[in-house]
Parts: structure tokens; sequence; C-alpha cells
């Protein structure tokens, strides 16, 4: 692989799936992997109330807050906030999920690494409205 610049207008920007999201969501591919790296970025914008289903990623992922205002939270652990500037590492195989507040925007850039299989995520059900309205820790 050569070095490269990746321009501004070379990306799509594409509704999220209802498979892996609730509420509307924009999804931009910044990098795909290209072997040998298996790195994937993506940046999500998230509206009012949109959030991710429950997933899982083999190797792990950060999130780092762009703009506004979010949700995330851990299987079993209480709803935390998340803001503009705050780093999100999510180990391994970690069951979790992650949206904007109920009444602003939010948009993360998303940092995976694909499975030995191909795959950056395992999806999983939806979050139900009560555990995304639970109180914030």
């Amino acid at each position: 692989m050569k070095p490269r610049i990746v321009r501004a207008n070379e990306g799509t920007t594409k509704t999220a799936s209802l498979e892996m999201f609730v509420g509307h969501v924009l999804h931009d591919q910044v990098f795909v992997p290209e072997d040998p790296s298996r790195l994937r970025v993506s940046r999500v914008t998230f509206t009012p109330g949109g959030r991710t289903n429950w997933h899982t990623h083999a190797v792990g992922q950060v999130l780092y807050v762009i703009s506004g205002t979010g949700r995330y939270q851990l299987d079993g652990e209480t709803v935390e906030e998340i803001r503009a500037g705050d780093t999100v590492i999510v180990p391994p195989n970690t069951r979790h999920w992650h949206g904007a507040a109920p009444d602003q925007m939010m948009c993360h850039l998303a940092l995976s690494e694909n499975d030995d299989e191909g795959a950056a995520a395992e999806w999983l059900e939806p979050v139900s409205e009560t555990d995304y309205t639970a109180p914030i820790a």
C-alpha cells in the first residue's frame, strides 16, 4: 500500500441501516481497510434520539465525540453522557450501544478493526426505550 490522500469528496454519506441503528443516522466511511491494515474509521452523525443497536467488536472500538451530546452504555452498567472531546474506549467483545441524547445531535468518529473474517462488529437487537431513557450516571 502506498501513501495517499483521501479527499473529502471521495467518500459517500449514507443513511445508516435500520438493521443496525434506531432513528435517523448518517454514516460516512472515512477509511476502509486495505490489506494488511484492519483499521476502519467512520464518521457517524446521530439526530436526536438516534442510536446504534446493541453490538460488540471482536477487537474493540474507540469513539471520539466530535460534536454534540450523546449517550453510551455497557451491558449491565448505567447509561453515561458523552460530549464533544470525549473519547470512549470499548474493550473487545463488550456488548454496548451509543447514540445521541434525546434532544441533541451527536457526531463521533468510530475506529475499529476488522476481525479475521473481515467483520468490524456483530450487530444485535435494538436498544429498548427503557434502556435509552434510563437515568444518566
